[in-house]
């Protein structure tokens, strides 16, 4: 244990000047650590004397993101996020029971989802986001920390190839469904879950980027829209009804194999139903019905026909 040497002691020994030669060195560098300037963000020298670089949360990496950046007249100061906290702020250093900042984010903070979205509302609020106050995600509770890092120099959730991980923290049977052999290309970082999702919100079902399930899948499969002269209803509809977009076991992410996933709509005695009937072709017999309907998506044929009605090639 470290023992108290009074300093009337230490001049009996002789080592009173060396003393007091020390300590007046050590003024001026513990004056110029008081009196330093902002090292990232305008009047945030009163916060960085003790949130360092040395803080286990990247704090200072928030100088190599967007809202670092000093020449934006938009740049927040810490305060612009945490709140004023002047309790915070007032209490010493070694304060073992110091008071928490007005804001904290995270899942350990005493602060509501709504509270702590609202510093991020601020500035972020109209274009993609205006739709935020009634997505599925608010009503859930999910504030703008739960997903986004503002400090670190890689937002995991606006980078492609990392993005769905995030998405997967909560949405555990997309996950499961992206591991089948059938997907999308997103562990290749070319599609991700933002692709086809607002996660901020949305006019259309599933909080999707556009008003329909068509419209949206449409983004990149055009050659599907049409306008065809012979439309398959279903496809007009919702793209849904036979493919599953996040993943499937069957081949072009059916939901069902054919043909019995034809068969949910086209059911009746009229039809052949992939099982050979003495009247049909033998050739039917447990083949796909895209074998011969190749044209499902819809026909441009000009002939009036039942080949061309029936979506044959």
């Amino acid at each position: 244990m470290d023992r108290y040497i009074p300093l009337r002691v230490l001049k009996g020994l002789g080592l009173g000047a060396i003393l007091v030669s020390a300590m007046a060195a050590v003024q001026p560098a513990v004056a110029a650590e008081d009196e330093r300037g902002d090292l990232v963000l305008k009047g945030d020298a009163e916060c960085t004397r003790c949130h360092d670089e040395y803080e286990l949360y990247p704090v200072l990496s928030i100088g190599k993101t967007k809202h670092g950046t000093m020449a934006d007249g938009r740049t927040p100061s810490c305060a612009s996020c945490h709140g004023e906290s002047k309790e915070h702020l007032g209490g010493a250093d070694d304060q073992p029971n110091r008071p928490l900042p007005d804001i904290l984010f995270g899942k350990n903070s005493k602060n509501t989802a709504a509270e702590q979205s609202a510093s991020c509302e601020g500035c972020h609020s109209g274009g993609d986001r205006i739709y935020w106050a009634s997505s599925t995600h608010k009503a859930e509770d999910v504030a703008c920390s739960s997903c986004h890092q503002v400090h670190a120099q890689q937002d995991k959730v606006r980078e492609k190839k990392t993005q769905a991980q995030v998405c997967f923290s909560c949405h555990k049977e997309q996950r499961m469904q992206y591991t089948k052999f059938s997907r999308h290309p997103i562990e290749e970082g070319l599609v991700t879950c933002s692709s086809c999702h607002n996660a901020h919100g949305g006019t259309g079902p599933k909080q999707l980027v556009k008003d329909t399930v068509t419209d949206t899948c449409y983004q990149c499969h055009a050659e599907k829209r049409g306008p065809f002269i012979w439309n398959h209803e279903p496809v007009q509809e919702d793209c849904a009804l036979c493919h599953n977009p996040h993943g499937s076991n069957i081949p072009n992410m059916l939901t069902v194999r054919t043909p019995y996933l034809c068969q949910e709509c086209h059911g009746g005695e009229s039809t052949h139903r992939g099982h050979a009937p003495e009247q049909d072709d033998v050739y039917t017999a447990a083949r796909g019905c895209v074998n011969c309907h190749t044209n499902i998506h819809g026909g441009n044929s000009p002939i009036d026909s039942s080949k061309s009605r029936t979506f044959r090639q």
